[in-house]
């Protein structure tokens, strides 16, 4: 996938994985696209920081597929308590200050 591609299935709410479906591509809240390594947060940025040139082989980037093979369309919310704060099977974690 190119530059322009990646960018674009981002932007539809496509998953782009880079490497293994372990590696994210998504879109901050900054406008910045990022790889993160879902499994302990770990987050390079898409490309170089002139934006020009991919960190990784375009090759190496892919749309996740669902089983039945067809591409994933949905959007890249997390499932129910997998978001950013909240720790395996546990409730969400408390805002500083209100640390028990």
């Amino acid at each position: 996938m190119t530059l322009d591609d990646i960018k674009a299935a981002v932007d539809a709410g496509q998953t782009v994985h880079w490497a293994n479906t372990g590696y994210v591509v998504h879109k901050d809240r900054l406008g910045q696209y990022l790889i993160t390594y879902q499994p302990n947060g770990s987050c390079i940025g898409l490309t170089d920081r002139e934006g020009h040139r991919l960190n990784g082989k375009e090759a190496e980037f892919f749309i996740a597929r669902l089983k039945d093979g067809a591409e994933n369309l949905g959007n890249q919310s997390r499932p129910v308590g997998q978001g950013r704060g909240v720790a395996p099977g546990r409730a969400g974690a408390f805002p500083l200050g209100r640390q028990l």
